[in-house]
């Protein structure tokens, strides 16, 4: 197992990975069926080798296990229903497989447990209730730390009041095992309005060993709320993982992600200016976004 280090031993931000089911559908993941379904198979298992592969070989210190959308809750109605447990054991074996060699400058990789949303809303915008949405985090935390994860990775949270639930779920099933925890924010506030003074405070005090913003509509959202982030939560790690700019249709009626390189690595010192601890990457960010970050940060 790799400690996650404390944010006031480094030198300089940890590199995190990029987007990983951007990547995948770039490599032929299907349409319309649950992602974790081609996850379990070769085809799948070969091409999520293959962007940890991709982000390791860029300079990431710390990668995603392909497992945002495999808690129990999601996977209800799906193919699979029932077998989150065989998607944690398969995309962390994937991810330990592609961490056992070291990065690019011989350090140890970090293998993070992603646990995304359920897909549902909790009472009273929707039917989940807390209690039973902490429970359904508390597997998935349990299965991904016997699997063998050095963090559990909370991440694209729109409401506080999930992400709570789900970091307590972790927290309730793997006491010894770190925890961040992040959030999408737009024009300043998530999506159920919680400015990200509130949320810091509120995570923070939970025990988490970091919090911070990912996915949203690119570089700006991520950067416009880390300084608050810091300030209310000081002495944790603080995490920028944008998008690569806000995406867009093309031509071909696929989705492409404008943001370049160029654009990424400035984001990168923008966001270690503002105090960020582990800088990566969400949606559309590809291995030349990494590689762009990590020279900015050298």
């Amino acid at each position: 197992m790799t400690q996650l280090p404390s944010p006031a031993g480094l030198a300089r931000p940890l590199i995190a990975d990029g987007a990983m089911g951007t990547a995948l559908f770039g490599l032929g993941m299907p349409i319309g069926e649950a992602p974790e379904a081609w996850l379990l198979t070769d085809e799948g298992a070969a091409a999520v080798t293959t962007v940890h592969r991709g982000h390791v070989e860029a300079g990431s210190q710390l990668i995603l296990s392909s497992t945002f959308g495999g808690n129990p809750q999601r996977l209800v109605g799906s193919e699979i229903e029932g077998r989150s447990d065989d998607v944690s054991r398969a995309a962390v074996g994937t991810a330990r497989a592609a961490a056992a060699g070291g990065g690019v400058d011989g350090s140890p990789v970090i293998v993070a447990g992603s646990m995304g949303p359920t897909g549902g809303l909790l009472v009273p915008y929707g039917l989940l209730d807390p209690g039973e949405v902490r429970a359904v985090y508390a597997q998935q935390a349990a299965s991904l730390v016997a699997a063998g994860v050095d963090v559990l990775w909370v991440e694209t949270m729109m409401d506080l009041r999930e992400a709570v639930a789900a970091v307590e779920g972790a927290r309730e099933a793997a006491p010894g095992t770190p925890v961040v925890a992040t959030l999408v924010f737009a024009n300043g506030r998530t999506m159920f309005g919680d400015w990200p003074q509130a949320a810091a405070e509120t995570l923070a005090a939970l025990g988490v060993a970091g919090i911070g913003a990912n996915c949203g509509d690119g570089f700006g959202p991520v950067l416009e709320v880390l300084e608050a982030l810091a300030a209310a939560a000081p002495g944790i790690h603080l995490v920028a993982k944008a998008n690569a700019g806000i995406p867009e249709g093309n031509a071909e009626g696929l989705t492409v992600y404008p943001g370049t390189p160029a654009e990424s690595a400035d984001y990168a010192r923008r966001a270690a200016d503002a105090g960020a601890t582990i800088i990566g990457g969400c949606c559309g960010t590809t291995s030349a976004h990494l590689r762009a970050i990590v020279e900015a940060l050298a």
